[in-house]
């Protein structure tokens, strides 16, 4: 499994020039005449308008591979296909779910906790121009459409497959560490620049602290999953 961390460029600019807004109300004072100070509630309030604007955070990225072999016998003949199907999933938080009594500011520990929406997963986009099909179709490949139904079956089982592994605990640990960084970094920055340096941002997901898994199957059908793996491979394009 290959995974990477997926910071879109947008969410970074908005952040940024939240920060360099907050920035300029304190050194030229606006901020103390309309807020009376700088208020963590209030700074907390913008960036929480800020993420729901961006609206989905793709926080973690996998890849997985999928090999499934399916077998037929006819009329004293047998036919075996193999496939061999790499596919990306992403794991993504609706950020357009956060609502403002999931952000509480605590004064005393200056602390302030997040509830998290669940984590949603997509996909898989399936890439079929790196697919391997092989097998021994023999006598009855020959006589029969059998090879065909035979890969037909391996892509089905393939994405079922992929799906499965995505949903793995090690993933859906990565993933929510993935969001909860994201998500902690984009409030704790614009507190710090406005002179909070000792606020803690915490973010937890509503299963935090027990076995439950945490997430939406958002997963394409199997039917569309391999249409549009189809339609990009014949327009030339990459998964």
């Amino acid at each position: 499994m290959e995974s990477r961390l997926n910071k879109p460029l947008v969410f970074a600019m908005i952040a940024i020039a939240l920060v360099l807004g907050l920035l300029l109300g304190v050194t030229t004072g606006v901020a103390d005449r309309i807020f009376g100070g700088p208020n963590p509630k209030t700074i907390a309030s913008a960036s929480l308008q800020s993420m729901r604007a961006e609206n989905r955070l793709i926080a973690f990225v996998a890849r997985y591979v999928s090999v499934t072999t399916s077998e037929t016998s006819r009329f004293g003949f047998s036919s075996k296909r193999t496939l061999i199907l790499p596919g990306d999933v992403r794991y993504e938080l609706d950020l357009s779910k956060l609502q403002p009594n999931d952000v509480r500011w605590d004064p005393s520990t200056k602390t302030l906790s997040v509830k998290l929406p669940e984590v949603e997963i997509a996909g898989p986009d399936v890439d079929l121009a790196s697919a391997q099909e092989y097998g021994e179709g023999g006598v009855l490949s020959a006589l029969t459409n059998a090879s065909e139904q035979l890969d037909s079956a391996n892509r089905a089982k393939a994405v079922t497959d992929l799906r499965k592994q995505a949903q793995a605990q090690v993933p859906m640990r990565l993933a929510h560490q993935a969001a909860r960084l994201a998500v902690e970094r984009s409030f704790a920055m614009p507190l710090i620049a406005a002179g909070f340096k000792d606020a803690k941002v915490v973010a937890r997901f509503p299963t935090e602290g027990t076995d439950e898994a945490s997430y939406l199957d958002l997963s394409t059908p199997y039917e569309e999953a391999i249409k549009e793996a189809e339609r990009r491979r014949a327009a030339g394009g990459t998964k």
